[in-house]
């Protein structure tokens, strides 16, 4: 073969390594574009799944049917959910781990590329399908984002579009789990053992055999909807000696872990945020392994309370009680670690440590509310109360989304190789925070006093604090239309050059305390010393 043609045979290999415009996307193998992809569709999701929500406000801020028809309003409940859930938390927190556990790890790439590339472009058709389920007769599915029969065995063709599109985001959840075990437990680079790998990969690792462990569960529920629908079997007929409650049990032993599939690689992330503002190794690294494992573990024991007004026997709503209760002792250990890795600490509050003390705080009240729904007497009467949807946002919301924003301010200057504007983010925190509060604290009271959720009218006594909520809801919307504006794109597009260790003597002060480097620190093993 000439020289030429060798070096004609060499160019063409470069341009199949590095490939542009919009092949570069389409055909991406290589973790951080994959990682990219998934963090911008997930905020595109966030940003759909809040516009269904105001429009759930909207309907909410005076009594009586001002907007939308009843049914409608179930559609936009149920669309809610499932777009903020497999839509934008999910997908996040996987564009975090695409991101990050290759770098913490020091590992050239994920495992699989082509599986990362597979599992990423399997979710905006799943989007496409939820997106254009309100356009097909009868609309999307008003069957709440748990799906239950009976009513999604009746809806439109909406809840066929529905099943479908959690097939594909479950096959995605799948893979990317796999992706994830495997670049873990097998590309480590020498020395890092385990118990020296960084709290994040170790939250994803577990949180990844919760995705395998679920995931097909979850498939399962939804098949067997979808044969009583269209191929005459009746898992969940009644009058065919099926059982509705049967579903209940199917979609609560995925649904349970999957709202610890939602935190946990929080935890990852404001494990790794608190040290390095602190100035400090992080307290009890092993008890806050153990306290993630535990917590996964006791996540499939406790599915049924979601189901206490089901009927079910006293012996079982007290285990179940009492095994929810039990999560609260790791969930416990993991906020003593936090408070003592910051006790005494040389502290800086850049935005990335406001979001994730401010994530405490919150997540805490969240999992108090937890604690309260867990007693079996008190869950009967605040069961599908409002109460409930104060409780999961506080930790969906003011848990996932809040460590999701210190992860983005934290890791962002690695990512973008530019700073934010400090003074954007910090009023980024500070309107997120306060406008969160506005809108669901609220919703304890009415929850106490007796407001049912999904329902588009109420009557006159829980006005007030409806009309709150609603004003706070729009301006929590605004607020991330600012991050958007205001942080994440003046961010790529430029900004003060990050330094390599963007966080090592932050706001330029010496500090006497060894500085841990900001995304991973392991020791140099001999061989390479």
């Amino acid at each position: 073969m000439s020289t030429s043609t060798l070096d004609h045979a060499h160019d063409h290999d470069h341009a199949h390594d590095h490939p542009h415009g919009l092949s570069r996307w389409l055909f991406a193998t290589n973790h951080k574009d994959i990682g990219t992809l998934y963090l911008w569709f997930s905020f595109v999701m966030l940003l759909s799944g809040g516009v269904l929500a105001l429009g759930i406000r909207t309907e909410l801020f005076k009594p009586g049917l001002q907007f939308f028809q009843p049914e409608f309003f179930n559609q936009l409940t149920t669309m809610h959910g499932l777009v903020m859930v497999f839509g934008a938390i999910m997908p996040a927190f996987v564009g975090f781990a695409n991101w990050m556990i290759p770098l913490q790890i020091g590992a050239s790439d994920m495992a699989f590329a082509r599986m990362n590339n597979f599992s990423f472009w399997l979710l905006p058709p799943a989007a496409l399908l939820l997106a254009t389920s309100f356009l097909v007769p009868g609309g999307a599915t008003a069957a709440g984002w748990t799906l239950y029969a009976p009513l999604s065995t009746q809806m439109g063709m909406g809840m066929d579009m529905g099943i479908f599109a959690m097939h594909l985001m479950g096959a995605s959840s799948i893979m990317g789990s796999i992706n994830i075990i495997v670049t873990i437990l097998n590309m480590r680079a020498p020395g890092m053992t385990l118990m020296k790998m960084p709290m994040f990969c170790w939250t994803w690792l577990i949180t990844a055999y919760l995705l395998i462990a679920v995931m097909p569960v979850l498939a399962g529920a939804i098949t067997m909807t979808l044969t009583d629908r269209h191929f005459g079997t009746s898992f969940f007929n009644a009058a065919a000696g099926g059982d509705p409650v049967m579903y209940q049990h199917i979609f609560w032993f995925f649904g349970h872990p999957e709202v610890y599939i939602m935190i946990l690689p929080a935890f990852g992330i404001v494990s790794q945020i608190l040290p390095a503002f602190a100035r400090k190794q992080l307290f009890g690294y092993a008890s806050m392994v153990y306290a993630t494992a535990s917590i996964a573990i006791l996540s499939f024991i406790v599915w049924a309370h979601h189901m206490f007004t089901t009927g079910m026997p006293v012996t079982s709503q007290l285990f179940f009680m009492y095994a929810t209760m039990l999560i609260a002792v790791p969930t416990g250990v993991k906020v003593f670690n936090w408070i003592a890795t910051m006790w005494r600490g040389s502290m800086t509050f850049e935005t990335p440590m406001l979001f994730a003390v401010g994530f405490i705080f919150v997540f805490t009240i969240g999992g108090f509310t937890g604690l309260i729904l867990a007693v079996t007497p008190i869950d009967i009467q605040l069961q599908d109360t409002y109460y409930v949807v104060a409780h999961f946002h506080y930790v969906l919301v003011a848990g996932s989304l809040f460590a999701l924003f210190a992860g983005f301010y934290y890791w962002s200057p690695k990512w973008t190789g530019h700073m934010y504007n400090e003074t954007m983010g910090k009023a980024h925190f500070w309107l997120s925070l306060i406008t969160f509060n506005v809108t669901f604290f609220p919703m304890h009271f009415l929850g106490l006093a007796g407001m049912p959720r999904r329902y588009a009218d109420y009557s006159a006594q829980f006005t007030d604090f409806n009309m709150i909520a609603t004003i706070g809801a729009f301006g929590f919307g605004l607020s991330q239309v600012f991050f958007l504006f205001g942080v994440i794109i003046p961010t790529i597009r430029g900004g003060k050059k990050a330094e390599a260790k963007p966080w090592d003597g932050a706001e330029g002060l010496e500090w006497t305390v060894p500085s841990p480097a900001p995304f991973h620190t392991f020791e140099t093993p001999p061989q390479f010393k």
